[in-house]
């Protein structure tokens, strides 16, 4: 006797219930996939009989919830749409051939391009990359003059006339040892990037501001050049986030150092940049950034 092969689930059922989620609203969900608030309604209960579980609960005044269910499912959906859309585009889209040179700051480049070259490849294989790792100053510079088509830079050092996308923003934090307290020490030595960063410019303004004595220990031009130190207990320095190596950790608000403001990643693309291979690779690292915000959304 043959196994019954398991029924596949529509992606349209997935997306309309993946909107709704996002957005909390049966309506605004309507408005996202063109369609009637009834049409998505009826979406969801087909999806919901499919797979014998409530996934959504309306509450009064329409808001939205989650069950258990449905939550264990937003990410399993999110996931296959994302690999749907990947596959679709890949052979819908007209081939692209060329080379887009992109630049991006080394931290930036570690943590970030990897899943945007790798889906980038999978999808147009005819497109060669280079990337040039530098500080963001340098990068605004090399695009400006028409070195590079793209680059990955931190908020503060492009012009208002220059064209950028805000790929991701969040708090600016000062970085410690999980092992050490340099954080503790008066002056308080630091560890940040040379002159002409946006970062170490906000540091130093919020200390000065907070009366707080310190010492510029050591300087990087890059980010990852300036961790090494806070790893071995000698100084703090600054940092998103998103991401930090085993052996960091942000300060405590508690822990006596001032606030440091937002701050954004950007995308600047070039004046001339070469096209179409540039906005087709833009578009790539703007998805995978907002797959991130979103993953780290659900982390919060």
């Amino acid at each position: 006797m043959g196994m019954t092969q398991p029924l596949g689930i529509d992606p349209d059922l997935l997306r309309a219930f993946t909107y709704i989620a996002e957005e909390g609203s049966f309506t605004r969900a309507a408005e996202r996939v063109g369609r009637t608030q009834s049409a998505v309604s009826m979406q969801v209960q087909r999806l919901e009989a499919l797979l014998g579980q409530k996934v959504l609960l309306r509450g009064k005044g329409g808001q939205v919830q989650l069950t258990a269910q449905g939550q264990y499912l937003l990410d399993r959906a999110r996931e296959l749409l994302a690999l749907n859309d990947e596959i679709w585009s890949s052979f819908r889209s007209p081939q692209v051939h060329g080379a887009v040179r992109l630049g991006s700051p080394d931290d930036y480049a570690f943590r970030y391009l990897p899943p945007v070259l790798k889906r980038f490849a999978d999808s147009h294989p005819a497109v060669e990359v280079d990337v040039l790792c530098l500080p963001s100053s340098e990068l605004v510079e090399r695009v400006k003059c028409g070195d590079l088509d793209l680059a990955l830079i931190s908020e503060g050092h492009a012009s208002a006339r220059t064209e950028t996308v805000e790929l991701w923003r969040g708090p600016l934090m000062w970085i410690t040892s999980e092992r050490h307290t340099p954080h503790r020490l008066d002056p308080l030595p630091l560890a940040l990037a040379r002159d002409h960063c946006s970062w170490r410019g906000a540091a130093l303004q919020a200390l000065e501001k907070a009366g707080r004595q310190y010492r510029l220990a050591y300087a990087s031009a890059t980010q990852i050049g300036t961790q090494a130190p806070v790893m071995a207990g000698l100084a703090v320095t600054v940092s998103t986030i998103s991401w930090l190596p085993e052996g960091l950790r942000p300060v405590r608000p508690d822990e006596g150092l001032p606030p440091l403001p937002d701050f954004a990643i950007q995308l600047m693309k070039g004046r001339d940049a070469r096209q179409p291979v540039t906005d087709v690779l833009a578009t790539h690292i703007a998805d995978t950034f907002r797959q991130e915000m979103r993953r780290q959304d659900r982390a919060a």
